[in-house]
């Protein structure tokens, strides 16, 4: 901790510098290829939604203890009543979910005492939930029109405080987060819920707090910078990168602990299938979240900056006066070889005339 706290210090004071912003095309090869993957996996086994969007019916049945024979029992009932299931889980380890696409009243009735029989519980013990292809594609809509106004007021908010550069830099690294956070949704074949877009959400909102960050630290360095000459503004844009870099790396890990918790002991251990969709959202979202506002956000803010013709002059100002500093250093070791002379022969030319014009008094 000490040796992490040393580095965070000499990263603010400017000791010691990594160039984050001057190695962007690598950064951007990482997330290309984490983007064209994500793009091809959801082209490739799409998105596993759940009933609540695509519409469905699900019934949880009580157990004492529910495995692997439960979950085979439940699809050997479900196929025998003339249905197809499309999932079968086990929640909370007492507990067989059972979801099917969309059931008349009848059928649904006919299913939930088959499995009462199969599994020798009360039917009137079994849950049951209905839901309509109509209602799923009103909470799809929801969620978009969520998502919509959220983008927006981040843009309003960003141009208003930092500028519309900053804002679209932000919304990049926003976009960018989500669509790798879904690819790995469409990969691990995980099922995409209400819970699932509330963590996207969360996650949206991470990666932008994170980012805001970032970028005042990017508006206290680069104030005024365009009245000078000392440094470009990728450099001053580098400098509180490098200054915020412990900060982001440490709120990031206090953060992904409990989270990873939550995905390996609620779900691997307890079982808890209903904490699938949260945990993973969440801790995919934030790390993914750290890594673009540090290697995403900022390098194609400077890209977008360094264009304007300020920032142009800035940079031929910069460029000149370091040309202008070499050539200094390059004539000092003369000027210096004949300072020493004159300064030495001025001061014995004035104490001889001192003493003449004392001998001529006398």
């Amino acid at each position: 901790m000490a040796g992490l706290s040393q580095l965070g210090n000499s990263l603010y004071r400017g000791d010691v510098s990594y160039n984050i912003v001057g190695r962007r095309k690598a950064w951007y090869l990482v997330s290309a290829i984490l983007i064209i993957l994500s793009i091809a996996t959801l082209g490739i086994r799409g998105l596993n939604l759940g009933i609540e969007f695509k519409g469905g019916a699900e019934f949880s049945v009580p157990l004492t203890v529910a495995n692997d024979e439960s979950v085979s029992q439940a699809r050997e009932t479900v196929l025998a009543a003339g249905e197809t299931p499309s999932t079968v889980t086990i929640i909370g380890g007492d507990t067989i979910r059972i979801q099917t696409p969309a059931l008349s009243t009848e059928a649904s009735n006919a299913l939930s005492a088959a499995l009462a029989d199969s599994f020798a519980v009360e039917e009137a013990n079994i849950k049951v939930q209905l839901v309509g292809p109509s209602w799923g594609d009103e909470v799809t809509q929801n969620a978009l029109r969520a998502l919509l106004v959220f983008l927006v007021l981040v843009a309003i908010f960003l141009s208003i405080y930092f500028e519309w550069q900053m804002a679209v830099a932000a919304l990049a690294a926003l976009a960018h987060d989500v669509l790798i956070t879904v690819g790995i949704y469409a990969l691990s074949g995980f099922e995409v819920t209400p819970a699932s877009v509330i963590g996207f959400l969360t996650i949206l909102g991470y990666s932008l707090y994170d980012t805001v960050v970032v970028f005042d630290k990017v508006k206290e360095n680069t104030k005024g910078i365009h009245g000078g000459s000392r440094t470009t503004y990728s450099e001053a844009a580098n400098l509180a990168l490098n200054q915020t870099l412990v900060r982001s790396i440490n709120t990031s890990v206090v953060a992904l602990l409990p989270v990873l918790s939550i995905l390996v002991v609620g779900v691997s251990l307890l079982g808890v299938g209903t904490l699938n969709d949260l945990a993973l959202a969440l801790f995919v979202g934030m790390l993914v979240g750290t890594y673009s506002s540090l290697f995403v956000a900022t390098p194609f803010l400077c890209q977008m900056k360094e264009r304007t013709a300020e920032n142009i002059a800035l940079a031929k100002r910069v460029q000149a006066r370091r040309k202008g500093g070499d050539a200094a250093n390059d004539v000092k070791p003369e000027m210096s070889i004949g300072a020493p002379i004159v300064s030495s022969a001025g001061p014995r030319q004035q104490r001889v005339k001192k003493t003449r014009s004392r001998r001529s008094g006398k």
